[in-house]
């Protein structure tokens, strides 16, 4: 649920905003979303109430082309909700209430573990609960898959989750959280990289919005610059990001090529308002980009 607004209020502060309208978001459907507009073949495990919410978002991904087979229903829990405000310049805050994100435990998971095979790109985010997201991360190091991990909403790991994990994604408040090194800038992003390294993350990819973003893949440093817009909304940009990134490493892109195509992707997202609406589709990001 969104409100366009001036200015963020103080603390105490009420004051009127603008527009007002809600979109179907959540980090993992906004990045299911995403990463099937772009072409991909995308499952999508979730929880969602049995409420309006709930109904709407699953018909909306089926629309979009998600597989949705192995999405539970809470019968109990309400879904989940995100409140978010957006400024002039394209900032927002958001406060969300999980809902049904968070009875999403390994118990109720299990049934997917024989989708889990060697190769398989597996995306996740810190909206469900952490026991679950461990859970998923061992089968999946058995098994030989590739865990993609967006650490968002930023949380401390431990070193269980960042032994296991092919890739992590974070921004640079979240980078600053996992290491202890403020990251600002592209030389401190190196330094945030080369420390989760340390800790046990096979690769890493940095993303710093207006700066563009930094991996340490392979051992070696990659900068892929941000493209020039006018923003928005930048509600969806990492999950936008996140999405196109998974997509292009599962056509077997290299690292530079997919953080490339992610940008672009993102880039063109914190043009337009809302979350998965904002989302491009693979020959709309194509021919944009022959024409800039």
């Amino acid at each position: 649920m969104v409100v366009r607004t001036d200015r963020f209020p103080k603390p105490g502060e009420t004051i009127l905003g603008g527009d007002f309208f809600m979109n179907q978001g959540g980090k993992g459907a906004n990045q299911a979303v995403a990463a099937a507009r772009l072409g991909g073949d995308v499952l999508f495990v979730s929880s969602v109430g049995d409420d309006v919410f709930g109904k709407t978002a699953l018909q909306s991904l089926q629309k979009e082309g998600v597989d949705i087979g192995y999405t539970r229903i809470d019968k109990i829990t309400p879904s989940g909700v995100a409140v978010i405000t957006v400024d002039q310049s394209g900032e927002n805050n958001i406060v969300v209430a999980p809902g049904a994100n968070g009875t999403l435990l390994p118990k109720e998971v299990q049934h997917v573990e024989h989708l889990i095979q060697e190769g398989t790109f597996i995306l996740m985010q810190l909206e469900i609960p952490i026991q679950t997201v461990e859970y998923i991360i061992r089968k999946a190091a058995d098994k030989g898959a590739k865990v993609i991990l967006n650490p968002a909403p930023a949380q401390t790991l431990s070193h269980e989750i960042l032994n296991k994990v092919y890739l992590l994604t974070p921004n640079e408040e979240e980078a600053s959280l996992l290491t202890g090194i403020p990251v600002h800038d592209i030389s401190t992003a190196q330094e945030a990289a080369k420390k989760l390294i340390e800790k046990g993350v096979q690769n890493v990819v940095i993303t710093m919005g207006a700066k563009g973003a930094l991996a340490l893949y392979e051992e070696q440093y990659r900068h892929v610059e941000a493209q020039k817009v006018q923003a928005l909304d930048t509600t969806a940009a990492g999950d936008v990001f996140n999405g196109a990134l998974v997509v292009a490493l599962n056509e077997g892109q290299s690292i530079q090529t997919a953080m490339e195509f992610a940008g672009q992707a993102a880039a063109i997202a914190v043009t337009r308002l809302g979350a998965q609406s904002s989302s491009p589709y693979r020959d709309e990001l194509e021919k944009y980009y022959q024409t800039t």
